[in-house]
């Protein structure tokens, strides 16, 4: 096999295995954003609070975990009068139902939201601080990480008249939902340290092996980097492929009914964003390195973009301020994570600059005596084209009925009428 074949095939293969990489990368990145920072976990614990459908769920939960906790029937006996004791049992089931309603719209007001927020954020505080190792504050050794809705069950509470008995018979583990036992630390420890790992090193790995194969495409580099660019896509497209297929199955098994289905559905929603912005960007960056291949290609739309830009590519000046426009322009707009770190976004701008760089130098040799004048020359002259064929195209119409009207009659034989229909149109 001649070396250039080998070469060709042993940079496809890198390209493949770089676009497997860089579609694992997506979801590690995704979960080390979402489940590691304590900020976009707190952000999500909101938005996942103010949606209702799930505000409704939680409301349930905390009227279930309140007749679960306090013997409602006892502490109205305590409340009523001797001879009303009988009532206390059906008033009891009567504020079941009110105490789940109550408590859908205590949890839709700013107060009781703060407080969600704020357990959410306590939570995942000390769940980092544990499988870092625990602290001053957290240990290991002991205790389950928990979130703690013990508030909010006492806002619950009190909506209903209860507040200071109900706050004293509720145990201390009322409305906790463990996160993690302390038996797991060491497990969940291991798989936030690989994740942590794998959310850098796939992405660098990626980025490595798309130069690598760059690099040995020599003679057919701009095939190689528009066979990068369809890698890009190919892992963004699929990352959002599998997005709808895992939301769908994490659906069907959260949502044991379907009074609870909406509400899965919308905690999915709200947890995946970070997920379909990294894949949407994957698939943007593989765009615009397709649409910067084509640029530097042999196609009549590509050379003649080529040849119109020469003049002004050739002027440091109007290149780079043209560059630096567009560069505001997206930081300013800031599509995907990349445009909104100081670090990522410094690479970008190093790429687009080598990039402009090599079309600077690649329509230097193709158009050296490319100037500003001709340039407008052509384009005013495919304008007023454009102009005449536009206008001459009604025309041609009614010559052409004309001409169909004498075949019909039998003025035109055959011959004759593809004769003037040729002239007409300009064929030669």
């Amino acid at each position: 096999m001649p070396p250039g074949h080998a070469h060709r095939r042993l940079s496809l293969a890198l390209i493949a295995v770089a676009t497997f990489l860089a579609f694992l990368a997506i979801f590690a990145v995704w979960a080390n954003r979402q489940l590691l920072n304590t900020e976009n976990w707190t952000t999500t614990s909101q938005e996942l609070i103010e949606n209702r459908a799930i505000r409704d769920q939680v409301g349930i939960f905390l009227a279930d975990e309140l007749y679960a906790s306090v013997d409602v029937k006892a502490t109205l006996e305590e409340a009523l009068p001797p001879r009303l004791d009988p009532l206390a049992g059906p008033a009891a089931g009567a504020f079941r139902d009110f105490a789940e309603r109550r408590a859908k719209k205590l949890l839709s007001r700013p107060q009781v939201q703060t407080l969600w927020v704020e357990a959410n954020r306590r939570a995942h505080t000390r769940f980092l601080q544990a499988v870092d190792g625990g602290g001053e504050i957290v240990s290991t050794e002991g205790g389950d990480i928990t979130l703690d809705l013990k508030a909010l069950l006492g806002q619950t509470s009190g909506s209903l008249g209860l507040a200071e008995r109900a706050q004293q018979a509720l145990p201390p583990e009322a409305a906790q939902i463990t996160i993690m036992q302390s038996d797991e630390f060491g497990l969940v420890q291991d798989i936030v340290s690989l994740l942590k790992t794998l959310a850098i090193a796939l992405v660098i790995l990626a980025l490595a092996l798309f130069g690598l194969a760059v690099y040995l495409a020599r003679g057919w580099r701009r095939e190689a980097i528009r066979a990068c660019g369809f890698g890009f896509v190919i892992a963004g497209g699929a990352a959002l492929a599998l997005r709808s297929l895992m939301g769908d199955a994490v659906v069907d098994a959260l949502a044991k009914t379907e009074a609870v289905r909406p509400a899965a559905e919308a905690a999915w929603e709200i947890a995946t964003p970070l997920l379909e912005e990294g894949a949407s960007a994957t698939l943007g960056y593989g765009l615009v390195l397709i649409i910067a291949a084509w640029l530097a290609g042999h196609t009549r739309p590509a050379t003649a973009l080529r040849r119109g830009l020469a003049p002004f590519l050739r002027e440091r000046a109007y290149a780079y301020s043209a560059l630096a426009v567009i560069v505001l322009l997206v930081l300013n707009w800031a599509p995907t994570p990349a445009t909104r770190r100081v670090l990522p976004a410094l690479v970008l701008i190093a790429l687009l600059v080598a990039g402009l760089e090599a079309l600077r130098r690649q329509t230097a040799r193709e158009y050296p005596e490319a100037s500003v004048r001709d340039t407008y020359r052509r384009g005013t002259e495919w304008l007023a084209g454009a102009g005449t064929r536009v206008k001459g195209t009604g025309k041609d119409l009614d010559e052409l009925e004309r001409l169909g009207k004498l075949r019909d009659a039998g003025v035109l034989d055959a011959t004759e009428f593809l004769a003037e229909k040729k002239r007409i149109l300009g064929a030669p």
